[in-house]
């Protein structure tokens, strides 16, 4: 890969559009781990909020998603790559992108905690896909 497909793929990978009209991948790779990503977007949008006890879970799993990203990013902008392989590198970069958004878009507290804990106690795989994350 030359110099200028690389910089493309870096600034397709980087650009806050990049999510925005692109098919949800059905799963995303975080370390070795296939995690099904369009499963929990699903669920995500059903959450109402989050209880203050899992609140330092969710931060959790975002930043194993940051640190993920980064890792990619790096190895997009420096590893002996080819084009295809690029590729796949932003398509990675893009569902744990979608995945750090529905984490963001969690609504702030609307209901009572009793509420909210209930909504999440029927969520239990959105909770595994977020314990999945931190490993």
């Amino acid at each position: 890969m030359d110099a200028a497909e690389r910089r493309d793929l870096i600034e397709r990978a980087n650009r806050q559009s990049a999510t925005i009209g692109q098919q949800l991948p059905e799963t995303i790779t975080v370390g070795d781990d296939d995690l099904p990503l369009e499963e929990f977007v699903i669920e995500t949008r059903k959450v109402e909020g989050i209880p203050d006890d899992l609140k330092p879970v969710v931060r959790e799993a975002q930043v194993e998603l940051t640190n993920e990203r980064k890792q990619l990013v790096d190895r997009l902008e420096s590893a002996p790559i080819d084009r295809e392989e690029g590729e796949e590198v932003v398509e990675r970069i893009v569902g744990i992108d979608r995945a750090r958004n529905a984490l963001q878009s969690l609504r702030r507290d609307r209901f009572g905690s009793e509420v909210q804990t209930a909504t999440l106690d029927g969520h239990e795989r959105w909770l595994e896909f977020v314990d999945a994350i931190r490993g």
